[in-house]
C-alpha cells in the first residue's frame, strides 16, 4: 500500500506542483496518474522514492514515512523505470540488469543469473544479455529498463511514461508485456502517462490530475468511464469515451447459438472443431474468420460483427473449439446499453 495524506509540493520558485493530494493506492494494484503536462503526476511519482521530497505532508509505503528512511536505501527497494531507459552505455544488458543487486551486495553470479532469467521473463533473447544499449532497438531497451527495475525483486515499481518514445506497435507489445508480467509478479505499480487509452488499458485505477497539482478523481477505469467525476474528467477522457467502455465490456454476457447450417455461408471447422473460414458454397469463395473468446472486448465483437459476411462473431473456448456463435444484433443490444451508461453523464458525488 501506498498513501499520499495531505501531501504538498512547493518549488522554490514559488510554483505548486502538487496540492494537497490524499490518495491510496492498494498493494498488488496497477494506479495510473494522468493528467496534461505541468499537472503534478510526474512530480507525485517521483515523491515516492524520493527523488522530489514533498514540502509537507506524509507519504508512507508499506505503512512506513519515506522522509524516515534513506533516500538511497529507499531508492534501490523500489523499481524505477523512464521513458528513455537510462540504461548505462558502457555495459551489457546483463550487467545493466545487475545493477541494483549488485549494489544491494548479491555476489556477481548471482546477480548476473537473476539477470538472465528476467531477460527471457521480458522477452527478450539469452544472447541479448551480450550486447550493449546502442545495438537495441527502442522497444528493447525499454524492456531491459524494465528487468533492470525487477532486478532486485522489489514490491513497488514506479514506471514514468515508460513507453512514450516508441512507435505505437512496439507500444501496444510493450503494454501487453507489462499485463503479462504484472499477472505473474503482482507488484504495486504507479504509472504516469499523458495518454487516456493507455491509462485504461493498463490501470486498475485511474488517477485524473489538472493543472496546478489537484486530483480530481480516482476510480477504476469502467467508473471513470461511465461516470467522470465533473466536465473536466469528462473532456479529458474525450467523446469517444462510450468506445473506450466498450473496450472495457466482455463477451461473456452475450448470447450465443448454433452455428448456422444450410444458409449460404457455412462455418467451416477442422477436425478438432476449431473454426477456420466462413465459407460461400455456390460462389465458391471463403472469407477469414477471426473467433472470440468470452474474455474478449464488446468493442472486438462490434469490429467483427462488421468484418464478418453474415453478421455473426464466432465464438470458442479457451483452446480454440467451437462454443457457438453471437448475432450481431445482441452484440449491439449489449453495447448499446454499456455506451449509454457511459453517455449518463457526470455525476460530482464520485469525485475524488
Amino acid at each position: 500500500m501506498i498513501q499520499f495524506e495531505a501531501v504538498h509540493k512547493r518549488f522554490p520558485n514559488g510554483t505548486t506542483a502538487v496540492h494537497d493530494l490524499n490518495l491510496d493506492m492498494p498493494e498488488g494494484g496497477v494506479t495510473v496518474f494522468v493528467g496534461s503536462s505541468g499537472c503534478g503526476k510526474t512530480t507525485s511519482l517521483r515523491m515516492i522514492n524520493r527523488m522530489v521530497d514533498p514540502t509537507s505532508g506524509t507519504i508512507r509505503v508499506g505503512g512506513r514515512d519515506v522522509l524516515d528512511q534513506d533516500a538511497a536505501e529507499l531508492r534501490r527497494s523500489i523499481g524505477y523505470v523512464i521513458q528513455q531507459a537510462g540504461l548505462f552505455p558502457h555495459r551489457t544488458v546483463l550487467d545493466n540488469i545487475a545493477t541494483v543487486p549488485l549494489l544491494l551486495g548479491w555476489g556477481r553470479k548471482k546477480a548476473r543469473s537473476a539477470a538472465g532469467d528476467l531477460l527471457e521473463r521480458v522477452g527478450l533473447a539469452p544472447e541479448m544479455g551480450r550486447r550493449y544499449p546502442h545495438q537495441l532497438s527502442g522497444g528493447q531497451q525499454q524492456r531491459v529498463g524494465v528487468a533492470r527495475a525487477l532486478a532486485a525483486d522489489p514490491p513497488v515499481l514506479l514506471m514514468d511514461e515508460p513507453f512514450g518514445a516508441v512507435d505505437p506497435v512496439v507500444r501496444t507489445q510493450l503494454q501487453d508485456e507489462l499485463l503479462r508480467l504484472q499477472k505473474e509478479l503482482n507488484k504495486t505499480i504507479v504509472f504516469v502517462t499523458h495518454d487516456i487509452d493507455e491509462a485504461v488499458r493498463l490501470g486498475d485505477r485511474i488517477a485524473v490530475f489538472r493543472t496546478g497539482g489537484h486530483l480530481v478523481q480516482c476510480a477504476a477505469p469502467a467508473e471513470l468511464l461511465a461516470r467522470p467525476a465533473d466536465d473536466f474528467v469528462a473532456d479529458f477522457l474525450g467523446a469517444e469515451r462510450g468506445l473506450k467502455l466498450l473496450s472495457l465490456s466482455t463477451l461473456a454476457g452475450v448470447e450465443q447459438g448454433p452455428a448456422p447450417a444450410g444458409s449460404a455461408w457455412e462455418l467451416v471447422l477442422d477436425d478438432a472443431r476449431r473454426p477456420v473460414a466462413w465459407r460461400d458454397g455456390d460462389a465458391g469463395v471463403e472469407a477469414p474468420v477471426r473467433p472470440l473468446r468470452d474474455t474478449d472486448s464488446l468493442l472486438s465483437a462490434l469490429n467483427e460483427s462488421i468484418a464478418s459476411p453474415t453478421g455473426l462473431v464466432v465464438r470458442v473456448d479457451a483452446e480454440g473449439v467451437l462454443t457457438g456463435v453471437s448475432s450481431r444484433d445482441d452484440i449491439h443490444e449489449r453495447a448499446g446499453a454499456a455506451h449509454s451508461l457511459a453517455l449518463a453523464g457526470p455525476a460530482g458525488e464520485d469525485a475524488a
